[in-house]
């Protein structure tokens, strides 16, 4: 069975926020550093051990957010935010551009993949993914098809 999906067009406010979000699970680790840093307050008593580490801290996620969305303004990352419809089957998923031009992103280029509220979200690194909203989906077969499919690729619980 081959799940065809209707055209969508990833906004570029969704990407920036969910690949934020992505990273900064990721690299949990980087907290907990600033509290070590703020912990400087108990060595040498000074606020600045604090206002240092929120910085420190503040311009690392502000690093990330202007790399992600430098990616949504790229030429060669254009692609990615066109209209698209998927074509979903358990060898690949094919992102179709129109009738003739189209990606295949094979199933193991997949590292994980999420079920939300309102949408499947397959993880292929920090930044990219792809995000299929539940609406984009003709039928509830075809949503419990993508679903069993991502079960049997041992990419949700």
């Amino acid at each position: 069975m081959i799940v065809k999906t209707k055209k969508y067009q990833l906004p570029t406010g969704t990407y920036i926020k969910m690949a934020l979000v992505n990273v900064l699970k990721k690299q949990w680790w980087v907290i907990p550093i600033a509290l070590v840093i703020m912990c400087g307050y108990f060595w040498i008593p000074s606020i600045w051990w604090i206002i240092g580490a929120l910085i420190a801290y503040g311009l690392y996620v502000l690093f990330w957010a202007i790399q992600f969305t430098g990616v949504t303004q790229m030429e060669q990352n254009k692609v990615i935010f066109d209209k698209m419809a998927y074509e979903i089957d358990s060898r690949q998923i094919l992102m179709k551009i129109n009738t003739k031009q189209g990606m295949p992103v094979q199933w193991n280029m997949i590292k994980n993949a999420e079920i939300r509220k309102d949408a499947y979200v397959l993880y292929m690194s920090k930044a990219q993914f792809i995000h299929l909203p539940f609406r984009i989906f003709n039928s509830d077969n075809e949503r419990k098809f993508m679903e069993t499919i991502l079960k049997r690729k041992e990419l949700i619980k």
